[in-house]
């Protein structure tokens, strides 16, 4: 597996002056230009066992983005054919998702719509005598499967008659028969080089309820029997899927062919692996139950609820997942890319907010006490029609306690005494004395202000190379900020070694209970995204209170990761 990296990515962004097409949009534009179809019909087919992540992003924007691109549609189809692991919360979730990236469906459909038409595929078959009922238990049928080196062995069932097998299989229906007595299987052939052409099952017994059919039915389609098909009732020209379905393409046209039925057709494409991430339901469903993370929606999380949580654009998703493309082999991609596109959306969109995480106190010796005085903030500089804020100013501010320093180095352009800083949107500043408490730490600083120097009239002829934000004491608001940085601590967890749970991040979130914001920070809404300045871009959490405002770090104003692999 090759790894693409930031820099990658921009030099080849930069090189390309025409994109070209992948390969998907080469079998499409081959088919159209032969005649082949008419419209072009994709389909997007989650389980509903989990909430979608990542990997479901890109092919969601795949499959849609095909489909829009050449003027078709796609569908979106449940594969709701284990009533075990599936429910509702799990279907509106993935609704949800489709709709926040900004895709919209033909037709919502479900694996369960065509479990008669699915029944009488399997009837069709086995008066075909293309499949038996077999009595074996599952580690009976894993043995006579043989090995990859080795050919199979016949089932001593393969040889039933139709009509004893339309009789049993009958009967399953009918649930005469325990979970795990009795399965349909598909007659292939047990030498085949593709150990999926060995008569693989096609048909499970489950008495379990479902979701959406209830106790209606008892047996129920494997996902090779219900895939294709599926595609071929729902005339799907281009079924596309990840790498890890290409031995099962072989299956998917045996089924086709054999019930002839409409020749849909299976491509394949790299699935989204990336640096610092897990894609895998089954570790991500460990990190839920065992209480690594606070549930499938923790900001640290892949899954989409969880990057939307956290402030994610879809835009920046949806940018991320072209940036990516399509490709025929596995790739490990640097999840600094996503960020670097996450960080070109916010900068674009985000409302400016000063906000001060380690506050000293600095008291404006010569500003009028009890005095406040509105000044005005740019929303947004990188938007000329996003408009201005007003920003309290007074006596008493706070700054950031990194922005001090009582004996600079040369070159340091923060406060220090004798030296002079401008206050964002404000005035000029000199630190004149530096207040200490019994034990010798900085307790406020007393600095004095040039009343000809503010921002936007600004007659006083001084430059300085330093600015600093601020926020007024006698306004300031607090509030909770949570900081969330990666959730694991190597590059590439497929080749760590050991559980995968020890290379957790132990700094993957830190939580500041108060930090202190200018008042215009109580207009938040949930949908809303900040750059507070100087420090991140962060959005309103859904768990906020009027009394309790929580913002999430959706990331930093730069890569800190990069920076700290130089070191």
């Amino acid at each position: 597996m090759t790894r693409l990296s930031t820099l990658g990515f921009a030099f080849i962004t930069t090189m390309t002056e025409e994109k070209s097409l992948n390969f998907l949009e080469e079998i499409i534009e081959n088919d159209l230009q032969a005649g082949k179809y008419k419209k072009i019909i994709t389909r997007f087919p989650p389980e509903p066992n989990g909430y979608l992540h990542m990997g479901h992003a890109k092919s969601i924007c795949l499959n849609f983005g095909l489909a829009n691109k050449y003027g078709g549609y796609t569908n979106l189809r449940f594969d709701d054919t284990n009533p075990v692991t599936e429910e509702t919360e799990y279907v509106e979730s993935i609704k949800n998702d489709v709709k926040w990236l900004g895709f919209q469906w033909e037709n919502e459909l479900y694996a369960s719509d065509y479990f008669s038409q699915l029944y009488e595929f399997a009837l069709k078959l086995i008066d075909k005598g293309l499949a038996y009922v077999d009595d074996s238990t599952s580690e009976e049928i894993a043995a006579q499967k043989g090995t990859p080196t080795q050919p199979g062995k016949d089932s001593p069932f393969r040889n039933r008659t139709i009509e004893e097998n339309k009789k049993l299989f009958l009967e399953m229906k009918e649930g005469k028969y325990r979970d795990g007595e009795k399965v349909l299987r598909a007659k292939v052939d047990m030498g085949h080089i593709n150990m999926h052409m060995r008569d693989p099952i096609i048909y499970r017994i489950k008495h379990a309820h479902h979701h959406r059919t209830g106790d209606a039915w008892c047996i129920y389609p494997m996902y090779d029997f219900a895939h294709g098909q599926s595609d071929a009732i729902e005339n799907i020209t281009h079924s596309v899927c990840t790498l890890e379905f290409i031995p099962h393409r072989e299956l998917y046209d045996w089924f086709i062919k054999n019930l002839d039925i409409y020749p849909s057709h299976q491509y394949e494409f790299a699935r989204l692996n990336m640096t610092y991430t897990v894609m895998s339901k089954r570790k991500l469903l460990q990190l839920v139950n065992e209480k690594y993370v606070a549930g499938w929606d923790d900001p640290r999380m892949p899954t989409l609820s969880a990057v939307r949580r956290r402030g994610y654009t879809p835009e920046s998703i949806r940018e991320f997942c072209e940036k990516i493309g399509v490709a025929k082999r596995e790739n490990l991609i640097d999840v600094g890319l996503l960020e670097f596109c996450v960080r070109e959306h916010l900068n674009k969109i985000s409302l400016r907010r000063m906000v001060v995480f380690e506050p000293v106190k600095v008291v404006i010796t010569n500003y009028p006490e009890g005095k406040t005085e509105m000044l005005h903030g740019e929303e947004n500089p990188e938007d000329p029609n996003a408009g201005s804020r007003e920003i309290p100013f007074s006596r008493e501010i706070y700054i950031e306690a990194e922005d001090f320093m009582e004996n600079p180095p040369k070159k340091y352009f923060r406060l220090a005494p004798g030296q002079m800083v401008r206050l964002k949107s404000a005035y000029i500043i000199k630190c004149e004395n530096v207040i200490k408490d019994a034990n010798g730490n900085v307790k406020e600083l007393h600095c004095t202000y040039i009343p000809e120097s503010r921002s936007g009239s600004d007659t006083s002829g001084i430059n300085v190379k330093g600015t600093l934000h601020w926020v007024s004491v006698q306004h300031a608001v607090a509030i909770e900020t949570r900081l969330y940085d990666r959730l694991f601590k190597v590059e590439d967890l497929s080749q760590a070694e050991g559980d995968f749970k020890d290379y957790i991040n132990p700094d993957s979130l830190q939580v500041l209970p108060a930090v202190y914001a200018e008042p215009a920070i109580l207009q938040a809404k949930i949908e809303d995204r900040y750059q507070f300045l100087r420090k991140g871009y962060f959005c309103l959490d859904p768990d906020s209170t009027p009394g309790k405002l929580i913002f999430n770090r959706t990331v930093t104003l730069r890569d800190m990761w990069a920076k700290e692999a130089k070191k």
